[in-house]
């Protein structure tokens, strides 16, 4: 298990749990990243990661990357 940060550009990996307090945790729920989705790591732009989840691209910093466990 690792943070959703250190995936490699092409990777496609499953998110195993969220980190965080509720109020993040929320947020990031709303953004597609639950428990047992796909993500896969479409580029990374000075430390910033662009992700496919649930068939939409988005963008997310790196704090909220290291959130997600993979």
């Amino acid at each position: 298990m690792m943070p959703l940060s250190m995936v490699n550009i092409g990777e496609i990996r499953r998110v195993i749990k969220v980190t965080g307090n509720d109020k993040t945790k929320k947020f990031l729920e709303h953004l597609g990243f639950v428990t047992g989705c796909y993500v896969t790591v479409i580029s990374e732009i000075s430390g910033n990661l662009i992700v496919n989840v649930k068939n939409s691209r988005i963008a997310i910093e790196r704090s909220m990357a290291n959130r997600i466990m993979v």
